[in-house]
């Protein structure tokens, strides 16, 4: 192996290491615990326990994060939750498209999907649209899940349109977080776009789970009136 390569490979390795060594040293066990009890598909082990904004602080500091992007996959739960962090801030959008679509696949509960909000999406939802695509079919649980919440974030009030409606319709029914997610994108799709989702709610289009828990959501949301909460309330399906 030339010297050069070998060195930016020792260079690299030094870095990844100093990154885990960090989020050990900031580890709470007893966060730990209690974000393994609502992290069900993570193994406990790979949970340090650190809080979110405390993530985002040492993320700030990390010099080259390249080099931690382009190792895959990670370690530990805190690691990914910062890969998503420093994805959401990268401003080129063909820069950050390609790299959310290399992490989807290793992204194995609700925290980190949720965790990666990418704001140069909100900037070029024309471009995105083929994305969102591709990810629905994806067959994996937590990418069909990002691309609805694509969906929630930066497609509705005006950028609503029918086809989209029946992209969340139509995703990856019968998945516990991907119906929670459909659950969230219509209720909230209800504060901003009324008309066209209790008409949806009243024809009975979706499954009784995603319908009942859209209602609910709705219900807890203080952006919906008391007499549309009541509305809502009569068009609950008996299980």
């Amino acid at each position: 192996m030339p010297r050069n390569r070998f060195c930016v490979r020792v260079k690299e390795k030094y870095i990844l290491m100093s990154i885990q060594s960090d989020l050990i040293a900031m580890s709470d066990g007893k966060l730990a615990e209690f974000n393994a009890r609502l992290l069900p598909y993570v193994a406990p082990e790979t949970i340090l326990g650190i809080k979110t904004p405390d993530l985002r602080k040492y993320a700030k500091t990390i010099l080259e994060p390249e080099c931690f992007l382009n190792k895959l996959p990670h370690r530990y739960f805190e690691e990914n939750q910062i890969h998503a962090i420093l994805l959401s801030g990268i401003r080129n959008f063909h820069e950050c498209v390609s790299a959310v679509d290399a992490f989807l696949p290793y992204i194995d509960n609700w925290a980190t999907c949720d965790q990666l909000v990418p704001h140069t999406f909100a900037r070029n939802t024309d471009a995105l649209l083929p994305w969102i695509h591709r990810w629905l079919k994806s067959g994996h649980e937590f990418t069909i899940r990002f691309a609805i919440g694509c969906l929630m974030r930066f497609y509705l009030g005006d950028k609503l349109c029918p086809e989209y409606i029946e992209m969340v319709i139509g995703a990856g029914q019968g998945d516990y977080y991907i119906n929670m997610m459909r659950a969230w994108y219509f209720a909230t799709a209800l504060v901003k776009n009324w008309n066209d989702i209790i008409s949806l709610l009243r024809d009975g289009r979706l499954d009784t789970w995603t319908h009942n828990k859209t209602i609910q959501k709705a219900i807890e949301s203080y952006r919906i009136t008391a007499p549309q909460k009541e509305y809502l309330r009569s068009l609950r399906r008996k299980k």
